[in-house]
């Protein structure tokens, strides 16, 4: 059974709109929220609130990272079941869902947990290179997904 064209369209929906918000949190909020001195005419804030602000903003992001994931399993998952096969699709597919995981019950309660010993653990080489391994996450996590998003467009524009 061939999944409904409505449902493919919600799909590809969700992952744009995930596409559109890490991008957004990316390019727009991590900058905007680290040079706050810039907007605020001084510095008001220190780096650890900043990062205290940020990482509320992936917190919450993480529930819409966590959705996707949810929704990728379930959609590549059905069409791996009904023999609906391509390597092509299969790899973004296994790299979302990784990457997406790692990234809300890996990277993000490891940061919280280590915000919580203070300000000065976050000036620490530890907290430095768990924050760098979680930004790659999640470009791959980005990357992945854009690239099953236009895979999957492919696969139905051309049907």
């Amino acid at each position: 059974m061939k999944i409904p064209k409505y449902l493919t369209l919600i799909y590809i929906l969700i992952l744009g709109a995930m596409l559109g918000a890490g991008l957004f949190a990316g390019i727009v909020v991590a900058p905007v929220t680290f040079h706050s001195e810039l907007y605020l005419g001084s510095e008001i804030l220190t780096r650890f609130q900043e990062g205290l602000i940020m990482t509320e903003n992936f917190v919450r992001l993480g529930y819409l990272v966590s959705f996707t994931v949810l929704i990728v399993v379930l959609y590549e998952g059905y069409k791996y079941k009904m023999y609906d096969r391509e390597v092509i699709t299969t790899i973004p597919a296994f790299l979302v869902i990784s990457s997406g995981l790692l990234y809300s019950f890996y990277y993000i309660p490891q940061i919280l947990e280590m915000q919580k010993k203070g300000e000065g653990i976050t000036e620490s080489t530890l907290f430095g290179n768990l924050h760098f391994a979680s930004e790659l996450d999640f470009k791959l996590f980005t990357f992945a997904l854009l690239a099953l998003l236009m895979r999957t467009l492919y696969r139905n524009l051309r049907a």
